[in-house]
């Protein structure tokens, strides 16, 4: 069996090969609507389809993770994965371009659950918490990815051939470390029960959890620089700060998290993370400044950061669900309120202001902490 560093190193790999295909994706958007000639109501429906496709897609990753085992089906999905961002760049209309994203979505939703599944199994045979510092590496791969489409749109290049060289690029060095000798745990299924489950018992309060963190992040990707102009007044170049202020947070809390955890344990973490993010959402609206908005976003990334990787490690260890089931369950739930968030947001703002919507933030925050004890190991 291979050491625990290059067990580590191997999952790293997956994680980043996730995140820098998303990120890739997600920095040439506009030259995606811009050769398509899509308006912004058929970019909303282009990006509920990729959102629909990962939550079908998170339960039938979960069944396969279990059936034939985490790691063989995370480097499977990779290949396809790889292979769908292709796919985005060489459709020629709106028509084959909404399947193309939605096969996408699929990809990158299957591969996430896959990939946390095979992330607990790495967890349980290193011996220690490694999941935060491992979600920490998807950050850091959908950095690249961006940064990468940022270098691609200075050089002028095309959609096809940016989205080519670098993702078989990245599946090549990603693969290469990722391919280890590894057997993962395989369960067969349950007769009867659900093919789309949602979580239950102990575990619906997990997916509670995951839920009130991922509305936080998906309203902060979207409305975090809206809520600098609008409230602190600020330039279009400060308001960019915002969302860069908060993801540098979470990726450095990301990488303390798995010492911090391990510490404190998973109730008091989750405690501070909602109480952090509590503070974010005061510091934010109580004072409408630039700067203490700001800080207030950076509480707000640290508080995130530590959820989904105490959900996922709590989840692959349930005891009445096998791994990939609960796993692929909180996910539809967690990160499936994403879609929510967002207009959750915008539809609060319409009565009382942005200004004031985001104190929904502050009260998914107290959710957390009450709910912090279902995070503990069972």
């Amino acid at each position: 069996m291979p050491s625990a560093r290059r067990i580590w190193l191997a999952v790293a790999a997956a994680f980043i090969l996730n995140g820098g295909l998303f990120g890739a994706w997600a920095s040439r958007i506009p030259t995606v609507v811009q050769q398509n000639g899509i308006d912004g109501g058929q970019l909303g429906l282009l990006l509920l389809l990729l959102a629909l496709g990962a939550i079908v897609s998170f339960p039938l990753a979960g069944r396969a993770s279990d059936a034939f085992g985490a790691a063989r089906t995370t480097l499977a999905i990779a290949i396809f994965y790889t292979l769908a961002l292709i796919l985005i760049a060489l459709a020629p209309g709106l028509w084959l371009l909404a399947p193309a994203l939605f096969l996408f979505g699929g990809a990158h939703g299957a591969m996430d659950v896959a990939m946390n599944s095979w992330a607990g199994e790495a967890e349980r045979y290193i011996g220690r918490r490694v999941m935060s510092s491992l979600h920490a590496m998807w950050s850091l791969g959908a950095g690249l990815g961006a940064a990468a489409g940022y270098l691609a749109v200075k050089l002028e290049l095309g959609l096809a051939v940016h989205f080519t060289v670098f993702a078989l690029s990245l599946y090549a060095i990603t693969s290469w470390v990722a391919h280890i000798r590894w057997q993962s745990e395989t369960r067969p299924r349950a007769s009867g029960g659900s093919l789309f489950p949602l979580p239950r018992g102990g575990l619906l309060w997990v997916g509670i959890i995951a839920m009130c963190a991922s509305i936080g992040e998906g309203a902060m990707a979207d409305w975090s620089a809206l809520f600098l102009v609008a409230v602190t007044s600020a330039s279009e170049a400060q308001a960019a700060l915002g969302y860069t202020v908060f993801s540098v947070a979470m990726v450095i809390m990301r990488l303390m998290g798995d010492r911090l955890i391990s510490a404190f344990g998973p109730r008091k973490a989750a405690r501070f993370a909602g109480s952090s993010a509590l503070a974010g959402v005061l510091l934010a609206v109580l004072f409408a400044n630039l700067y203490t908005a700001l800080a207030g976003f950076v509480l707000l990334g640290v508080g995130y950061a530590l959820i989904m990787p105490l959900a996922i490690t709590r989840a692959a260890n349930d005891p009445e669900t096998s791994p990939g089931v609960a796993i692929a369950s909180v996910a539809t739930l967690g990160y499936g309120a994403m879609l929510v968030g967002p207009p959750a947001i915008g539809f609060t703002a319409h009565f009382i202001t942005l200004h004031y919507a985001f104190c929904l933030l502050g009260i998914l925050a107290c959710f957390i902490v009450i709910c912090a004890p279902a995070l503990e190991r069972r």
